[in-house]
C-alpha cells in the first residue's frame, strides 16, 4: 500500500472485477487507451484471481480516493528490470466524477515515489496520445518530460494519432 495526499494505492483482487469491467466498457474512459475485446465480468474476475502476484516486473494497484474509500482507477508499473532500473507506467481513472480534480496527478506522483523509493528504480517511462491533454498535464505536473514522438501509432475513430514518449528520472519527481 502507498499513500498520497488524495489517494491510496492498493492491491487489486476479484472483488474489483465489476468496477474494472464497467470502466473497460465505457467509451469515454477508454477514449485514449488501447481497447481490449469485450469480456464478461466473470472473465475479468477470473483474470484478477489468476494473474500472478504483484512483483518487481509487474505491479498492478487500484487507486482509492482517501476521502471516501472508493476505487476510482488503476495504475501499473510494468516491464521493470533490476539491471536497468526502468519501468513503464500506465494509469487510468475509471470514475469520471474524479477527473480533473488532482486524483490522477496524485496517483502518478505516489506510484513514482513508490517506484523510486521502494523498488529502487532510476527512471519511469510512459507513452501518451498527443491529443490526451489532461493526461499530459498530470504527467508534466509530476515532472515527466517529453523524450520523443511516435508517429501515427494509435488509431481511434478512423484516424491515426501520434504518441509522446515521456520519462521521469528519480531526482526529477515533484
Amino acid at each position: 500500500m502507498a499513500l498520497g495526499e488524495l489517494v491510496k494505492l492498493r492491491a487489486m483482487g476479484p472483488e474489483d472485477a465489476e468496477a474494472l469491467w464497467r470502466w473497460n466498457h465505457d467509451p469515454e474512459v477508454m477514449r485514449w487507451m488501447d481497447d481490449q475485446h469485450p469480456q464478461t465480468v466473470e472473465r475479468v474476475r477470473t483474470w484478477l484471481a489468476d494473474r500472478p502476484r504483484n512483483s518487481y516486473e509487474d505491479l498492478l494497484l487500484g487507486i482509492e480516493a482517501l476521502a471516501d474509500g472508493k476505487l476510482i482507477g488503476l495504475v501499473t508499473l510494468h516491464d521493470a528490470e533490476p539491471e536497468k532500473g526502468i519501468a513503464e507506467l500506465d494509469i487510468y481513472l475509471g470514475e469520471k466524477e474524479y477527473w480533473g480534480r488532482g486524483y490522477a496527478t496524485d496517483a502518478v506522483r505516489t506510484i513514482c515515489r513508490y517506484g523510486f523509493e521502494d523498488m529502487r528504480l532510476h527512471k519511469v517511462t510512459l507513452t501518451v496520445v498527443t491529443e490526451n491533454h489532461g493526461a499530459r498535464k498530470a504527467y508534466e505536473k509530476v515532472g515527466f518530460v517529453e523524450e520523443g514522438r511516435l508517429r501515427q501509432v494509435f488509431r481511434r475513430d478512423g484516424r491515426w494519432y501520434d504518441m509522446f514518449t515521456m520519462g521521469l528520472l528519480s531526482d526529477e519527481l515533484r
